[in-house]
């Protein structure tokens, strides 16, 4: 899969090239509306205590805002209640937002055109692949960067928050993770136009005028390289120059939750101008074992510069509390300058007590 990252060389894993220390341990949190402030308190203190440094709230997931948004249909002013708690423990408070899925009905019924198109010409707002959700938006599109942007302006008023965390920044997977496949009934043996994208007209107009080629003309889009990079470019040139720019403005830090096999989902993250990845190296999805965890660490590691650090995102399911410290392990022999949970939720007593003491060796 990293055939086509540029290796760079590294110095400490644990420092930037100034020597300053890059160490940091995140835990993603999936919103959840329900515990009262008194068990929010209690839980930061635990993540804190086991040595989590920076937590990932989720405030939007592509229906609704869990803050006091004035253009995203509203559910609850959750990140208002949970930045102080956060801060009140010492911890860093990066929102984690969706960026190119959109489910809000308004915005699909009045601009259809916004959303990606496969290579059969089904618009993903019609017709998702695999769920519901997957109505994703086309990143060539003005429009769709100025509805984001927007996002990012609003979170960006928040003084206390350290950073926006991009989740979903890419194209739906044109071939999912192999233990995935069975849960949709279907074997992606290689890239099949009904889960390709995009196709829409701006895209193709865009194509062809770089190329000369109309993609819809290509026997086999998949063997066309230059097909296949236009659409990295695409994802890569909105983070680049139209998403990173509005969060540097407001002084916060820009990262992002990225995957491993990035072609699968047309996401060059190693190009991207971030100030730090979070890779989600769920090694169970891919039939992988703990060893695999510090193979695509390395491999992420060696993509980027030297000053962008990376943090090895864990799932928490397929890791015993008995394999934390091996999982830690991995991570750091990797490169990594520390790790990501997902989720907090998923975290037992015993997960957090052998987290605590995995951090402890993680020098």
């Amino acid at each position: 899969m990293a055939d086509q990252l540029i290796p760079g060389s590294k110095t400490n894993p644990a420092t930037d090239k100034s020597g300053s220390d890059q160490r940091k341990f995140w835990a993603w949190i999936a919103t959840d509306t329900n515990p009262s402030e008194d068990e929010w308190k209690r839980r930061f203190a635990e993540m804190r205590a086991a040595g989590i440094t920076a937590v990932l709230p989720q405030v939007y997931q592509g229906r609704h805002a869990f803050f006091a948004s004035k253009h995203l249909p509203v559910k609850e002013h959750w990140l208002e209640k949970l930045l102080p708690l956060a801060k009140a423990e010492g911890l860093e408070f990066h929102a984690w937002i969706w960026m190119m899925p959109c489910n809000i009905p308004e915005i699909n019924e009045k601009h259809p055109e916004w959303f990606v198109v496969n290579g059969k010409g089904e618009s993903a707002v019609e017709k998702p692949a695999y769920v519901g959700y997957y109505k994703f938006m086309c990143p060539s599109r003005p429009e769709v960067h100025a509805f984001v942007q927007k996002t990012l302006n609003e979170l960006g008023q928040y003084s206390e928050i350290d950073g926006i965390h991009f989740d979903y920044i890419r194209y739906p997977d044109v071939i999912l993770p192999d233990t995935l496949q069975p849960n949709y009934n279907i074997v992606q043996d290689r890239e099949y136009p009904e889960y390709d994208y995009c196709y829409c007209d701006v895209c193709r107009e865009a194509f062809k005028a770089q190329t000369g080629i109309d993609p819809f003309t290509l026997a086999d889009p998949s063997e066309n390289d230059a097909w296949r990079q236009f659409r990295y470019d695409r994802v890569t040139t909105m983070v680049n120059e139209k998403f990173i720019p509005v969060v540097r403005k407001h002084g916060k830090m820009a990262t992002a939750a990225v995957f491993p096999n990035w072609e699968h989902v047309r996401q060059q993250w190693s190009r991207w101008h971030l100030d730090a990845v979070l890779p989600m190296l769920y090694h169970g999805f891919y039939n992988g074992d703990i060893d695999w965890i510090e193979k695509y660490t390395r491999k992420g590691v060696n993509s980027l510069p030297e000053n962008i650090p990376l943090y090895s995102g864990l799932f928490v399911p397929h890791i015993s509390p008995e394999a934390v410290s091996e999982a830690l392990g991995a991570a750091r022999s990797g490169g990594a300058k520390g790790i990501s949970i997902f989720r907090a939720a998923s975290m037992t007593a015993d997960h957090w007590a052998a987290l605590q003491k995995a951090i402890g060796q993680f020098k």
